[in-house]
């Protein structure tokens, strides 16, 4: 299964270091049943882009509990045997977890398919969007547009070759 593990540019740095994604269970995003569900589409492709819109809206998380890293959303693709990976199914279609996966790690950062970051020009409208989550997550309408503001930009794709370069500015 393909998974989608959201982190900080100092996170990804940390992986690298390590050679390891998550120590023992760690959230991750992916095609689960209630995504399926949710987005009523038999579309790999588009179901994967899903999955990893949520774990960029997850690092977006990461990034406003954390004002002292760089402002760049970052998630890691990585493929997982389909029984490290499992959703919660309590939680059935609850929108705050639609893809969350709970990961039982640690997972090889070798096993990387690619790795998402944003690009320099989404650094302001990431910095607003991390300052405004708190708000949009209480229903503040204004605060969800700057929120949806940062999801305006895509995700650039770096090979896993490219990371030393990438946690370089870490």
């Amino acid at each position: 299964m393909r998974v989608y593990v959201p982190l900080t540019l100092p996170g990804l740095a940390e992986a690298h270091k390590t050679g390891e994604l998550g120590r023992d269970h760690f959230v991750a995003y992916g095609v689960t049943p209630a995504l399926r569900e949710w987005y009523v589409s038999d579309d790999i492709e588009e179901l994967e882009y899903a999955a990893l819109s949520r774990a960029a809206l997850a690092s977006l998380r990461l990034l406003a509990a954390d004002p002292d890293v760089e402002r760049r959303r970052v998630v890691v693709a990585v493929d997982v045997a389909d029984g490290a990976a499992a959703a919660d199914p309590d939680r059935g279609l609850d929108p705050a977890a639609l893809g969350e996966v709970t990961v039982t790690g640690p997972v090889p950062l070798a096993k990387a398919a690619a790795v998402h970051v944003d690009a320099g020009d989404a650094e302001e409208d990431v910095t607003a969007a991390a300052a405004a989550l708190e708000a949009a997550d209480a229903g503040d309408d204004d605060a969800q547009f700057v929120v949806d503001g940062a999801e305006d930009h895509e995700l650039l794709w770096y090979a896993t070759q490219e990371i030393p370069a990438l946690v370089d500015r870490a």
